[in-house]
């Protein structure tokens, strides 16, 4: 399919300016969107892992914070830090949680090299003593940038919806989601 530019646009997708969005249908997705969907389902699989240095990498250039609750940190070690002093891991070396990461919507643009998405999570979690439950949900606000050719993570924004019981997969308590 040509788009009204005369570039090539894979079917499913449709071209506004210099951003490609997905429209209705399914088609390829093009590299940016597969990249930075990637990285999206990067910090689920760090985190469920239980690998702290993984997340802090992933996200050593960003800024993250938490609606109603931080306002931005920054750097890796402040990072690995704040998780640390978090996130439970334990005996098996992992929170025992699974961060399922839904209704991604990608808006890139390519000239500028910045990307912009948002997703829903849920989380997961089976620990001794709990069965399997839905412990928290909410929503993820990320934009990116593309640096020396590859993608990379420079925010990510969490608003948390919904809480449960996360008596074994915080540290803290449930005031540090922020959420209700």
């Amino acid at each position: 399919m040509i788009g009204p530019d005369g570039t090539a646009v894979a079917p499913g997708w449709v071209r506004s300016g210099r951003t490609t969005l997905r429209s209705g249908t399914v088609g390829t997705m093009p590299d940016a969107e597969r990249s930075i969907e990637n990285l999206i389902f990067s910090y689920a699989g760090f985190v469920d892992a239980g690998d702290l240095d993984g997340v802090s990498d992933l996200l050593a250039d960003a800024t993250i914070g938490i609606d109603g609750v931080a306002a931005g940190l920054r750097g890796r070690e402040k990072i690995l830090d704040l998780l640390r002093s978090t996130i439970r891991i334990h005996e098996d070396g992992t929170p025992r949680t699974k961060h399922v990461t839904t209704n991604v919507q990608i808006e890139v643009d390519e000239e500028a090299g910045t990307a912009a998405a948002r997703s829903y999570f849920t989380v997961l979690q089976s620990a001794e003593g709990l069965g399997l439950q839905t412990i928290v949900a909410g929503r993820y606000r990320d934009r990116f940038e593309r640096h020396e050719g590859r993608w990379r993570f420079a925010e990510r924004r969490f608003t948390t919806d919904l809480i449960g019981d996360v008596s074994r997969h915080l540290l803290a308590g449930p005031e540090i989601l922020g959420g209700s």
